[in-house]
């Protein structure tokens, strides 16, 4: 069975260009996007929302959707992430759930950042 999850892209326009938002994990040692397992009941686009609002604090609007990654979890079970271009709408950063550290980036340097390879299609369609 595959595991379920969505997450998303907070992005924020800036004077030099735009801007995403990473988050580093302490339980994983990783630098990453937002994101969960979807709850029961929840759709997808539900689940991206929630989640980084857990995450990051931020209350976030969906935009497009970005693409979706696939891979196997710690437990061997393949699991697919799908995320979606997030406009903030309101909320203040502050991280407390699983995370320990977000960052604003460019996306140039969210490819040198970012820890699994899988991640550099989303922050690439981001430019677009």
């Amino acid at each position: 069975m595959t595991v379920r999850a969505a997450g998303g892209v907070p992005v924020r326009e800036t004077p030099d260009g735009v801007e995403v938002l990473l988050v580093h994990r302490p339980r994983y040692g990783d630098w990453t996007f937002p994101k969960g397992k979807r709850e029961r009941g929840e759709t997808d686009e539900e689940c991206a929302v929630r989640e980084v609002r857990e995450e990051t604090g931020l209350v976030c609007a969906l935009g497009e959707e970005l693409p979706a990654t696939s891979y196997r979890d710690a437990r061997g079970r393949p699991k697919e992430v799908r995320y979606w271009r997030l406009r903030v709408v309101g909320g203040e950063l502050r991280y407390d759930h699983e995370v320990d550290e977000a960052r604003w980036v460019s996306p140039s340097e969210a490819e040198v950042l970012l820890t699994y390879e899988r991640d550099l299609a989303v922050v690439r369609a981001v430019r677009v």
